[in-house]
Order: structure tokens, then sequence, then C-alpha cells
């Protein structure tokens, strides 16, 4: 009988372990290695639950290669929405802060979109805040808690502020997928106990922040929809929202009229 080709074995890992696009990851990860050795021990991480982007050492974002490192958040395809909503709105010259930034990546792709933008990132994450540094050369990427983390000058300047907030509920971190609930900071998934708490900070503080007309972007899930307008509205922000169904995403927009 003849034995599998050593590709054939690696998808056929990758599909047992849940992959499901165990092709695509193998050809990832075949390139990524430097020897069969080395492949070997990736694939073994792959199957463990190790996210992919984290034994690549990047991920795709919005058509650019977003550097990731270990027990840092991955950014996901839905946030694209977040982005596209923040490149509608932004302008060259505006100012723009990448809150909760994780590796920097929906910073990285507005300024990719808008050019001549000023750029701020800021997370509370030291790794994080390392991370967001290589992918935003020359931008001041700000350790801290939320906006504590903006530097004062800021203040009623911000035109758009892109709040990548978690907004997982508490109890329902458990339900995630092991690559995110093993993998990445709790700090980046969980948003409280109705998962819009952080949303909810963020939108009560951000009237010092923004600039007349500016606006505040955060991503909700679609049963909190109805929670995040009446927040942004308790805040004294004009609420509106935007829904993408091709990328599973729903971007709540507040804005200081």
């Amino acid at each position: 009988m003849q034995s599998e080709s050593p590709e054939v074995e690696i998808v056929r890992r990758l599909r047992a372990a849940g992959c499901v696009y165990a092709e695509d990851e193998a050809q990832l990860l075949t390139a990524a290695a430097a020897d069969h050795r080395e492949l070997d021990a990736l694939v073994e991480r792959r199957v463990a639950g190790t996210p992919l982007e984290v034994l690549l050492g990047w991920a795709e974002f919005c058509g650019l290669r977003i550097a990731v490192a270990p027990g840092v958040f991955v950014p996901r395809r839905r946030t694209e929405a977040l982005v596209a909503e923040a490149v509608r709105l932004a302008r060259p010259g505006a100012v723009v802060v990448d809150l909760c930034c994780g590796s920097g990546a929906v910073g990285a792709a507005i300024a990719h979109a808008v050019p001549g933008i000023e750029l701020h990132a800021a997370d509370v994450d030291p790794a994080a805040v390392a991370c967001a540094r290589r992918n935003l050369p020359g931008v001041p990427v700000h350790e801290g808690d939320l906006v504590a983390a903006l530097p004062a000058p800021l203040r009623g300047r911000i035109d758009v502020l892109a709040a990548n907030v978690p907004y997982v509920p508490s109890d329902a971190i458990a339900l995630m997928p092991p690559e995110a609930r093993d993998h990445e900071p709790r700090s980046a998934l969980d948003g409280g106990p109705d998962g819009l708490e952080l949303a909810r900070r963020v939108a009560a503080d951000s009237r010092a922040w923004l600039a007349p007309g500016g606006s505040l972007l955060f991503e909700c899930g679609e049963s909190q929809t109805a929670a995040a307008l009446e927040l942004v509205t308790a805040a004294g922000l004009g609420s509106r929202l935007e829904v993408d169904d091709e990328r599973g995403a729903t971007v709540v927009v507040g804005t200081l009229r």
C-alpha cells in the first residue's frame, strides 16, 4: 500500500484538527518553514491550537501584511468594516486614533488608505504596544488604559476615534474557539458582563477628545446593537449603525454635533 505524500499528510492532520482551510494553511506553513523538521513543529503547534498568524508571524488585513506576536490580538477580517468606515470619515490632515490598537492593524490600514493623516495609537498591553510600533514606524504608540493613554494635546482635536474595544460578554469567553481563548490576552476579548463595558467607558469620555464633527467608531455584536446605540446617545453623541453583511460586522458610529 502506497503511503500518502508529506503534503497530503499535513492537510489531513490540519483537517482532523478542525482547520477549515487546511490546504491553504498547509501551503503557508510549508512556505514559512526552513526545513522538514521546522515544518513538522509548526504543524504540531497548529494542530494544538496555536493561531496560524502567530506561527507565520503575520496576518493579512486590508491587503496589508501585519506583523503579529504571541499574546497579541490577531486582527479579524470583520474589523475591515471598521477601517472602511474610518476611511470614509478621514481626510488628509485629520487626527486619527487607533484605540485598543493591538497589533496596530487598524491604524496601519487607515494610514495606507488616507495618506497625510496625523495618526496615534494606544493599548494597555505592553506586548501589543511593542507589536504596534513594529507595524507603525514613526507613529506615536501610547501605553495606557483607553483614552487615559492619550497625550493631553489631543483633547478636542480627534476627527476619527477608531476604538477596537472587546465586546464579547465575560460569560461567553469560554465558548470562543481555543485559538482565541487560549492564545490571546483576555483583556482583548472580554467586554464585561454585557460585552459593552469598554465601549461605554470610551463613549462617555469621547466628548472631551473629539473635534467638532469628529466621530467615535467601534464594533459590536448583532444582538448588542440597541444597547450600543443607546450608550452612544447617552454620551451625548449622534448615533448611527453601519452593517457589513459580507464581513459579518456591525459598526457603531457616534458623532459630536
